[in-house]
């Protein structure tokens, strides 16, 4: 890969991240502790099903279900 290509894929992931990001800051606490527990329960579920579809799937749920309940 280029170094052009390089600097033109990290601008628009940045690009993709401001822009998703800005569309979370009138979540509530329950929401954001939800979506960080979706997202953390995915890579988890990923890294011990070594990438497996199902594993992601799985942990972003049941991540997401533990951040939803801690925020009671």
């Amino acid at each position: 890969m280029t170094t052009t290509m390089k600097r033109l894929t990290a601008a628009v992931l940045a690009t993709t991240l401001v822009v998703a990001l800005s569309g979370c800051s009138n979540w509530s606490k329950r929401d954001r502790n939800t979506a960080i527990g979706a997202g953390a329960g995915a890579i988890g579920g990923s890294v011990l099903t070594n990438g497996s579809g199902l594993g992601t799937v799985g942990g972003a749920a049941v991540g997401g279900i533990i951040g939803h309940q801690i925020s009671k």
